[in-house]
């Protein structure tokens, strides 16, 4: 008895089917065949029966057959481009609601919400979950950080200063101090967003 082979590929085991299959080989003795051959894990008994059904329906290939079904189109450019400006319109939009309105399929609209544009849902509202920073991002957040430590430490210290703010109406206005300042410009850029 010969040594079974140790590498082999699935095209190999298939060429080797069809060959003794178009010899008239039947089935049973096509499996005794390959597994003394390649070994017990090259094709089971019910796969052999199967390429021998193929290959007496006039297959020639043995590769894989193309899948039938129809292909993928949903999630392309321009679906991607249309979800994400019903996103920025209303950010509080819903996957069912933004798939009834370009009519394609819920999974698509959350694939591409989640992984084509990176959307998360915080507090009911669709945001950007940032990407990895990068060094100099990391560094320039250490360096606003502690220009801001400083400048909460001189208000601390010095009661005089005085920090220019723009108010609710857009105006100019004296705030005491940099708290204050930074609160009434988010107060304004969320004004604004409304």
């Amino acid at each position: 008895m010969a040594t079974p082979i140790k590498e082999w590929s699935k095209l190999e085991v298939r060429a080797v089917v069809r060959f003794l299959f178009s010899k008239g080989t039947k089935p049973s003795e096509i499996h005794k065949r390959i597994a003394e051959t390649y070994g017990e894990g090259a094709m089971s008994r019910s796969r052999v029966y199967q390429w021998c059904t193929w290959f007496g329906e006039s297959r020639t290939s043995l590769g894989a057959e193309p899948k039938s079904g129809r292909p993928k189109t949903s999630t392309n450019e321009e679906n991607t481009t249309l979800v994400e400006e019903l996103i920025r319109c209303d950010r509080r939009m819903k996957i069912r609601e933004i798939a009834l309105k370009l009519e394609i399929p819920k999974s698509t609209v959350h694939e591409i919400v989640h992984d084509t544009l990176g959307y998360r849902k915080v507090s009911a509202r669709w945001v950007q979950v940032p990407k990895m920073l990068t060094k100099d991002h990391k560094l320039q957040r250490v360096e606003i950080s502690q220009r801001l430590l400083q400048r909460c430490q001189q208000d601390n210290g010095d009661e005089d200063t005085t920090h220019i703010g723009v108010g609710p109406g857009g105006d100019f206005q004296a705030n005491d101090n940099l708290f204050d300042n930074l609160i009434s410009r988010l107060l304004v850029m969320k004004l604004g967003s409304i």
